[in-house]
This record gives C-alpha cells, structure tokens and sequence, in this order.
C-alpha cells in the first residue's frame, strides 16, 4: 500500500458471517422498490446493485463508450434530506489522491444521479473476511493512507464528519493497493471561504455522523 497510488471503484457487501458477496443483480430497492434508470446519458449501462442505504442506492454500471466499469449513486427527488448535489460538489472541490473520481452529475426521470469511479472492499469488508483481524503490518500501512487522506481533506478546509470503516474502501486493479475515502454527504468546511478563519464554535448541536465512530466529545 505504499506504493505509488490512483483509479477505479467496485463495492461489495459483507454478510454477518463474514464472507464478502456481490449484491445479486437487481434494479429495484427491497424498500421502498424504486425502478431506476437503466441508461444514463446514452453512456452508462445499469447492471447490478452493489448498495444501499437512507441516501438511495448504488449501483454498477458499463460505460460503454470507454469499455469500463463505474459506480452510480441514485437519490430519490422525495428525500426531505436530498445530499448527493452537495456531496458531488465536494468532490469536485477536494478532488486528489484517494478521493473517488466522479465523471457525471444530473438529474434522469425522478433521480438525482452521481456516476464516479468503482472501488474495491471497505475496510469493514475486509475486516469480516481476516476475521476481525488484521496483522499490525496491514493496520500500519492502513493508518499512513487514512492520515493522508484526512490531511488532505483538511487542506481543503474540510471535514469528513463521518468516518468509519464502512467509509474507506480500497481501490481496484491497478490501485488495489490504493485506499480512498468516500462518502461526503455530511462534510463540512471548517473554514469560512470569505474570512479565511475557523468557523466559530457552537454549542447545543446534534451529533453528525455514526454514533459509534464519534468522538467521545460528540456524545457529551
């Protein structure tokens, strides 16, 4: 993993027994059953689901003009809450080594959709399949990039305000040894753009993020 890093993203799932699966091939969510898209732009062919969760759902798709895989975030119009505008202009703004490439941003029939490059297993999933184990080696090399990743992201006057291991995924192929974070819908610039200084301290605020992966401070 420290080798020279860089492209593409796969996702995968992790079952309780800990043995990592592709989602089986499906175009409807087991919720709410949404029929998404199946052609983006005349450009990306929607295959399989790889993910979902209260932000929509992600799928795989071919880009069938470069001959290659991607990944496609699908966001309902009816969230109250919708965040994949924002998190698309995030990466835009932090874009760098380690953070997902995104080629495309719109809207299609009742979706917001995000097309960015397909990662390989979270750190979670590859948790599940050492079994709950990693070699101090691994956990070294995988904190260097982590720690990396976050000093860029705050160079950029940004927070993450939800890490975890969910939210590290590794790369693929050529990049697999290559470790990227994803998932910006609830970062935030820690720094005002127009005053250049610390955005002022408030109390009385909600926690951000994943209960069990917040600072202790978040939960006093």
């Amino acid at each position: 993993m420290s080798r020279a890093e860089g492209a593409a993203p796969l996702i995968v799932t992790h079952q309780p027994s800990g043995k990592i699966v592709r989602a089986s091939r499906a175009i409807t969510s087991t919720n709410e059953e949404p029929q998404v898209p199946l052609l983006i732009i005349n450009r990306y062919r929607v295959t399989t689901m790889i993910g979902s969760g209260s932000f929509g759902h992600i799928f795989e798709a071919d880009d069938i003009h470069q001959h290659e895989q991607v990944a496609i975030k699908f966001e309902s119009h009816s969230l109250q809450y919708p965040q994949l505008a924002y998190e698309a202009r995030v990466l835009k703004l932090i874009s760098g080594t380690g953070i997902p490439k995104i080629f495309w941003f719109g809207e299609v029939d009742n979706y917001n959709v995000l097309v960015m490059e397909k990662l390989g297993p979270s750190i979670e999933d590859l948790l599940c399949y050492c079994r709950r184990s990693f070699s101090l080696k691994t956990v070294l090399l995988l904190a260097e990039q982590m720690l990396k990743r976050l000093q860029h992201i705050h160079s950029r006057t940004f927070l993450h305000r939800d890490l975890k291991p969910d939210n590290f995924l590794m790369g693929i192929f050529a990049w697999s040894h290559r470790l990227y974070l994803i998932d910006f819908g609830l970062s935030k610039r820690y720094i005002d753009s127009k005053t250049r200084r610390h955005i002022v301290y408030r109390e009385g605020k909600g926690l951000t993020g994943t209960p069990r992966y917040a600072s202790v401070n978040s939960h006093v």
